[in-house]
């Protein structure tokens, strides 16, 4: 009599060794841009610290004009010290190098898991000797190995050209931390998203509201408890060169495992190829004859999601209106920094007001550029050759794509806009509800002369599609550091949010404005001709 042997269960991982090594090997160089730009950040700084910022006094006036500029707590979080290079290098990169590594975490893990299913590989791997949860642990595991390299990378580099080791070890940790923690949230958003894009949108999405509800709240000195209740606000709270505390980075492993806990067990309970969160269908009967409309419709969700995040940040700015006032005075340090050189209450709030729209300005070349970018992943996945081999012309289609690009930031310029200026009446800074929503209105040329660049790139050379995003990292890094280091105005310059000029003072020279209108078309010419010649990708 013969028994019957029960059938011997494998590991959900088995199989995650030989995928990790081929996706290191396939992937590994896709997180090497995050790596350097973080490197190059923090090393910078304690480079140049000391060569631009040589005195004491220097250094007391470059605190005083970040501790009375809410607009840079926003970004950059509290200045603890800001009389070392150690301590602004802290302040200068401990956001922004956790923001990037998070960003490089987040697109590592949604490439590994329902980037793959989508593109139909998940399926291919799934035939062969591969557990249920291989896939979602080597995503995690490539984002960790990628985020730990950064942060060593980042360290060491930093100690080596000055820094202190210790200082320096420690804010890289914090880039390593934030990337862990956000490959976590990417992996619970990869299986509640119903697609690759949905899942990545909700983890940056997240990503991005908690940064800036970390720098709203240490920018209104909000209680403590509201730091505490943000993971972001666990690594400012290490405070690298002002007390060098490790404990916080404690939650943050904590909060990882806890939250890729969670993912895992989403993960078993989801279908193939669905999300836990099922997508809507579209409508039952009914065709889009229009080009212009079909741009509308491709990018509708996204443009609902940033239409919200103006209005809150029109909300936000609106408020630092009303509390700034009492922090301007005559102080060199302020005048030089947001008013080059004003010296009058009004020259002062009019630079102010100049500040904060050029921010708003530079967010919202985000959604322009993703915009053109999503005309060439519309590309990429063969749904333009089909409209093109009818009798839609090419530049029709590429002028209706471009239109929404343009068109959208606007509107959320003028959108930000109004709230501020709404709230500009009550803040004393000497401009009007007029002042203000003209002065939102002269920041639209600069937006568009950045979402240009991305229509020149996409049009004529796609396979550089990161060139789509250097117009917005230049006007972010020379419009809000520029000035702080001193630099000349012809590197100045060459961000366009330069040009814009403070309509609430005297007579405005608009004659930038007329060179970057100029800059801008040009960018549109060298896009719609390359995209007219060029062959689609196949």
């Amino acid at each position: 009599m013969s028994t019957a042997v029960a059938p011997r269960r494998s590991s959900p991982v088995v199989g995650v060794r030989p995928l990790l090594r081929v996706s290191l090997a396939h992937d590994g160089r896709l997180l090497a841009p995050w790596v350097l730009i973080a490197t190059a950040l923090s090393a910078t700084s304690v480079i140049f610290f000391p060569i631009v910022f040589r005195s004491d006094q220097a250094r007391a006036a470059l605190s005083a004009t970040v501790g009375a500029n809410p607009a840079l707590g926003l970004i950059f979080g509290p200045a603890n010290d800001l009389m070392t290079a150690d301590g602004f290098n802290a302040w200068r990169t401990l956001a922004l190098g956790g923001f990037l590594a998070a960003l490089g975490a987040i697109f590592a893990v949604t490439r590994a898991t329902r980037a793959q299913e989508d593109s139909g590989q998940a399926e291919l791997l799934a035939s062969g000797v591969m557990g249920r949860s291989a896939r979602l642990l080597t995503g995690l595991l490539v984002a960790f190995i990628g985020s730990l390299a950064l942060g060593v990378v980042t360290g060491v580099v930093t100690a080596l050209c000055g820094g202190d080791w210790g200082s320096s070890m420690l804010l890289a940790a914090t880039f390593t931390a934030t990337g862990w923690m956000f490959a976590a949230v990417a992996a619970m958003t990869a299986q509640l998203g119903s697609d690759a894009r949905s899942a990545s949108s909700m983890a940056v999405g997240t990503l991005g509201t908690l940064f800036l509800l970390t720098g709203f709240c240490y920018s209104v000195e909000a209680p403590s408890w509201t730091i505490w209740a943000n993971p972001i606000g666990w690594m400012h709270e290490t405070r690298p060169a002002a007390g060098d505390d490790w404990r916080p980075l404690l939650l943050a492993v904590a909060f990882t495992v806890v939250v890729s806990a969670v993912a895992f067990v989403l993960q078993a309970r989801r279908d193939f190829g669905q999300g836990i969160v099922a997508t809507r269908p579209g409508p039952a009967r009914g065709t889009t004859r229009s080009t212009l409309r079909l741009a509308l419709r491709i990018n509708h969700g996204a443009f609902v999601t940033w239409a919200v995040a103006f209005v809150a940040i029109g909300v936000v700015f609106g408020y630092f209106t009303t509390s700034v006032s009492d922090l301007f005075g005559t102080d060199s340090a302020i005048t030089g920094v947001l008013a080059s050189g004003a010296t009058t209450t009004a020259e002062i709030g009019a630079a102010f007001i100049r500040t904060i729209l050029a921010l708003v300005g530079i967010i919202a070349c985000v959604p322009g550029v993703q915009v053109m970018l999503k005309v060439r992943s519309e590309e990429l996945g063969d749904r333009v050759e089909p409209l093109l081999a009818g009798a839609v012309a090419r530049p029709r289609y590429y002028g209706s794509n471009v239109l929404v690009a343009l068109g959208f930031p606007a509107v959320l310029v003028l959108v930000a806009g109004t709230l501020v200026a709404a709230r500009a009446g009550d803040a004393g800074l000497g401009m009007g509800f007029g002042d203000v929503l003209l002065q939102a209105v002269a920041t639209i040329p600069a937006v568009w002369t950045v979402v240009a660049l991305s229509v020149a790139v996409v049009g004529a050379r796609p396979v550089a599609a990161l060139a789509a995003w250097a117009g917005v990292l230049a006007s972010f890094v020379l419009t809000l550091l520029g000035p702080t280091f001193g630099l000349d105005d012809w590197v100045l310059g060459i961000a366009p949010f330069w040009h814009v000029p403070d309509v609430g003072v005297g007579d405005p020279d608009w004659t930038g404005l007329g060179w970057i209108s100029l800059v801008t078309l040009g960018f549109l010419l060298v896009g719609f001709a390359g995209f007219r010649r060029r062959d689609l990708a196949r």
